[in-house]
């Protein structure tokens, strides 16, 4: 076993959880500092590209209140997951471990505690996740992706610090990319997603909208479209019919620059998607997902809405007729945009990446580093 210090950083599930994983992985990397990822097998399939040293897979399941028998052997897979992180720690010794949220988190934070070993949860929602709650009094810091956080106990307020969001390298590079206001003849270049939970209702709406507008008004569109592969043909066929020049994908590997040749996009409201819009400095249309247990995509897209750089519209006003009027508006008042990119943009928290590993430094011990923004 190398000898110098490493930090192991616990991240699962989704991208949401593993793209700021990644981006602080990079920031430790430029000071030194040996990294390994602690996941779960959904995510081990997808994280081979992750700046890790070495990539363990932790057993872990989410707790669900739909059965008995579930319930316990998700508690059981846990506990065998704590187990199994206690024994990799016993052998390794992190000089800290960092959680990114989610129940993949879970053992190697608790697995933390019982050794001593210094923990930090990072939460990307502006609401407390389940997993972040249960292990917020074992952390020995809590970072948090915005300024103001919801669900957190009276007592542990103290060990709060506003980090921001980490983004991935490729949003940096997206950043530089200036805003361009809309002139008189310009096509509206419009960017719509909705992740892997909201793409159908994309599909359903937007479309639907582009219908509606004036046949002018369609002539000034360009559309960039993600869709579920069961979706594709008709949404193509749509705007096809239509006229309406339209790029509809299942995937964009490139969506961050995608994002910065737009004048507005139109999505959910993840963590990732508020701090990358903001961090590339977007105007947007945020549909949160409803029926979420914390109403987390609720909270994220009212800290973009409360500035000015977003709208925020619930899912069940989210109509054709709704959208169809939110981008006549936009076409016929163009320096609404621009104000709207201005406001995203200083909302952003590039330098998130780098605010994360110095309190990793600091709570660690892991030699200088500068202090973190509170």
């Amino acid at each position: 076993m190398a000898s110098d210090p490493f930090v192991l950083i616990a991240a699962g599930g989704t991208g949401g959880h593993l793209f700021p994983a990644e981006a602080l992985a990079v920031a430790l990397a430029r000071r030194g500092i040996r990294v390994s990822l602690a996941t779960d097998g959904r995510a081990a399939k997808y994280a081979g590209a992750f700046p890790a040293d070495a990539i363990f897979e932790i057993p872990s399941a989410t707790p669900s209140g739909r059965s008995l028998p579930a319930a316990v052997q998700a508690a059981l897979t846990l506990a065998r997951g704590v187990w199994t992180a206690r024994g990799l720690m016993r052998a390794r010794r992190p000089a800290v471990v960092v959680g990114f949220g989610g129940y993949p988190t879970v053992p190697p934070v608790l697995a933390a505690a019982l050794l001593r070993v210094p923990a930090i949860i990072h939460e990307q929602n502006a609401v407390l996740g389940r997993a972040n709650r249960f292990l917020a009094a074992r952390a020995s810091a809590i970072a948090t992706g915005f300024p103001g956080v919801g669900k957190v106990a009276e007592g542990l307020r103290g060990r709060l610090t506003h980090t921001g969001n980490p983004v991935r390298p490729a949003v940096l590079e997206a950043a530089e990319v200036p805003f361009q206001p809309l002139g008189a003849g310009d096509r509206l270049r419009v960017v719509v997603f909705g992740g892997s939970q909201g793409a159908r209702v994309m599909s359903d709406v937007v479309p639907a909208a582009v219908e509606r507008l004036p046949v002018e008004l369609r002539a000034r569109l360009s559309l960039t479209q993600q869709a579920r592969p069961e979706d594709l043909a008709r949404v193509r066929e749509t705007y096809a019919r239509l006229g309406v020049e339209a790029v509809v994908e299942p995937f964009f590997a490139d969506l961050p620059q995608r994002i910065a040749r737009a004048h507005l996009v139109v999505g959910r409201s993840g963590a990732s998607t508020v701090a990358e819009l903001a961090v590339i400095g977007r105007p947007a249309i945020l549909v949160p997902l409803p029926h979420a247990l914390d109403q987390d995509q609720a909270a994220n897209a009212a800290a973009l809405g409360s500035v000015g750089a977003a709208t925020v519209i619930r899912q069940d006003d989210f109509t054709p007729e709704r959208l169809a009027e939110e981008i006549a508006t936009r076409l016929a008042i163009p320096e609404g945009l621009t104000r709207a990119a201005e406001a995203a943009k200083s909302a952003g928290v590039p330098d998130a990446g780098e605010r994360l590993a110095a309190l990793v430094m600091r709570v660690g011990r892991l030699g200088p580093h500068s202090e973190s923004n509170s």
